[in-house]
């Protein structure tokens, strides 16, 4: 049946003109990502030239030229001002772009396979494990040597996909609900959090200074090493996560059942979305410490800006964690500089009152 028979119908302009709507807030959708994605870079270079004089967006631009044309393209900027920007600045703000966008995006997936708003990386535990693996690898003296440099971050990273696997195992053979299943997750965040604390108790001055610096999250010290390993898995995670968008939409509005019918597989939607969320938490949180509240904000304000559709959600909730990241780091170092306050710090007072708005203002959305 083609357009002008269609419109003959008694309901054919009523169809066309919400296709037209529907393509509409499709392009949209599509505008506002491109035009946040590139505010983001905006901000982000900004972020990076503050508080280090005469250098604005133009010498930052000059410098990234000329090391990506491996000086064929000459900054002619200070050196001094070259080094900082490259190997301080540069690697700390795109770690907390990949960092920030990392934890939304697995918290968008999250809450997408479980339909529950409230579940996060931090919420199901994967946090406080990686937290109690890098005590542990600090403790026994690893987190000081020069292997401990790469021994901690491993230890963390497989602390906290062991707690993510029990805690989704135990959902998948049990047929736990996703309630059940959060209360799981906050039930070993509580148990490893109580075993991080044992291990402070009997660490030493050194050893428990170490291991509360990175229980608080921070991006002190971040490298391009660091950088490459969490962008590239934010990298391969987002288009993989991407081509299942629709089955994401299914799933969240109609359930397990009406998803089924449709042809989805569902336990293998679930499957892949528990590795590629906790994959990429676990590599960010491995290298940063215990960052909570973006993988449940950046969801939560992607859905309030551009709605539910997880083909423009994924990206943009990215974006919004990515932004809030990167907003928290700064204001932690502006703030009482030259203190530098770790960022995990900012986000939860950043968070939760924002959080708390999103909840109370939409309560009958969340918990109808």
């Amino acid at each position: 049946m083609d357009i002008a028979t269609t419109a003959g119908l008694p309901n054919g302009h009523a169809a066309l003109g919400s296709a037209r709507r529907y393509r509409q807030a499709g392009r949209w959708r599509l505008a506002v990502i491109v035009l946040s994605a590139l505010a983001l870079f905006v901000l982000a270079g900004a972020v990076a030239v503050v508080g280090i004089s005469e250098t604005g967006l133009a010498t930052l631009l000059a410098i990234v030229v000329e090391k990506l044309s491996f000086g064929y393209v000459k900054a002619n900027a200070d050196p001094q001002q070259a080094r900082v920007l490259l190997y301080l600045r540069l690697p700390r703000v795109v770690m907390a772009m990949v960092a920030g966008g990392s934890l939304a995006f697995a918290g968008v997936l999250m809450q997408a396979i479980t339909r529950n708003p409230l579940v996060s990386p931090y919420t199901i535990g994967v946090s406080s494990a990686a937290a109690f693996g890098a005590s542990v690898a600090i403790m026994f003296g690893v987190g000081f040597s020069a292997a401990g440099l790469y021994f901690v971050p491993l230890t963390a990273f497989l602390f906290a996909l062991g707690c993510a696997v029990l805690v989704f195992s135990m959902a998948w053979l049990r047929g736990m609900g996703a309630q059940t299943m959060v209360l799981t997750g906050i039930a070993l965040m509580y148990l490893f959090s109580a075993m991080t604390a044992a291990v402070q108790f009997v660490a030493t001055q050194e050893q428990l200074a170490r291991v509360v610096h990175w229980t608080f999250g921070s991006l002190n010290g971040i490298g391009w090493d660091a950088v490459a390993v969490a962008g590239l898995a934010l990298l391969i995670a987002l288009p993989l996560a991407q081509a299942k968008a629709w089955q994401f939409n299914a799933l969240t509005s109609a359930g397990d059942d009406v998803s089924r019918s449709l042809g989805i597989n569902v336990a293998m939607l679930r499957g892949l979305a528990v590795v590629l969320s906790v994959v990429v938490s676990a590599v960010v949180i491995s290298f940063t410490g215990v960052i909570g509240f973006v993988g449940l904000i950046g969801p939560h304000v992607g859905r309030l800006i551009i709605g539910s559709d997880h083909r423009y959600l994924i990206p943009f909730a990215s974006i919004c964690g990515a932004a809030l990241l990167l907003l928290a780091d700064t204001l932690g170092r502006m703030a009482f500089s030259p203190t530098v306050i770790p960022v995990g710090i900012v986000v939860a007072f950043v968070g939760v009152p924002l959080f708390l708005h999103l909840i109370l203002s939409r309560r009958s959305e969340y918990f109808s």
